[in-house]
């Protein structure tokens, strides 16, 4: 058999076997999760099959199914695929929260009218569950980045939940009295004593009690590397 036959032979028994696990799937759906049009894959695989698939193109359908380079190229058992592909379903956005600045979010709480929400530029998705109103921060300087355990390095992207009750060794974002930024830190309370603690070792405890406002709670990161 020919590579280009062996090629179609193992795409149409992947897809075979993507829809007999998937029930509620569809061509279309296995073709967006192959990094292929439907159309296209319909060229690929239908029962007047008239595209090869080429070297470029056995690549991309590979790496969309993070399967190893060259298994295309390489008649499965049964021409029918043992294969750990499975499908996790038609992509499903989550919601989308502003990203703000340590300012605005110092401010969230007091007058969410101080700054327009269609003024704001990036706003990024999560699926996780919110209790209350939320918004992603981006991290500057060192202060929540540690040499072991959890670290939440600058650059990455963390979403509050303002719902949400703080907790002992809980993320917050806090805003102090005597400041009109707002600043993320873990909280640490032992008895009647709250503090505000960095990741950092170096980043001394800061005593909290009655000159600051917690405005929400960490629930997830997001690391963008472009």
């Amino acid at each position: 058999m020919e590579t280009k036959d062996i090629r179609r032979a193992n795409l149409a028994a992947l897809l075979k076997e993507h829809l007999a696990n998937n029930p509620k799937s569809t061509r279309a759906d296995f073709a967006v999760l192959s990094g292929l049009a439907p159309a296209q894959l319909s060229q690929l695989t239908g029962e007047n099959s008239f595209r090869n698939i080429g070297g470029n193109l056995a690549r991309k359908i590979e790496s969309s199914l993070n399967l190893p380079n060259g298994w295309l190229d390489t008649l499965q058992e049964d021409a029918g695929v043992t294969s750990n592909v499975s499908f996790a379903g038609s992509y499903a956005p989550g919601n989308k929260y502003p990203v703000i600045s340590k300012v605005q979010a110092g401010a969230w709480s007091e007058a969410v009218e101080s700054y327009s929400m269609k003024d704001i530029d990036l706003w990024l998705e999560s699926d996780a569950h919110i209790q209350g109103d939320a918004f992603w921060l981006e991290v500057d300087g060192d202060s929540m980045t540690s040499p072991a355990g959890l670290s939440i390095p600058e650059g990455t992207f963390v979403l509050f939940d303002t719902g949400r009750d703080p907790a002992n060794g809980n993320l917050v974002i806090a805003k102090l009295t005597d400041s009109n930024e707002a600043t993320f830190k873990k909280l640490v309370i032992d008895g009647a004593q709250w503090y505000l603690k960095g990741l950092n070792p170096v980043w001394p405890l800061v005593p909290i009690n009655g000159n600051c406002r917690i405005i929400g709670v960490a629930v997830e990161t997001k690391l963008r590397l472009l």
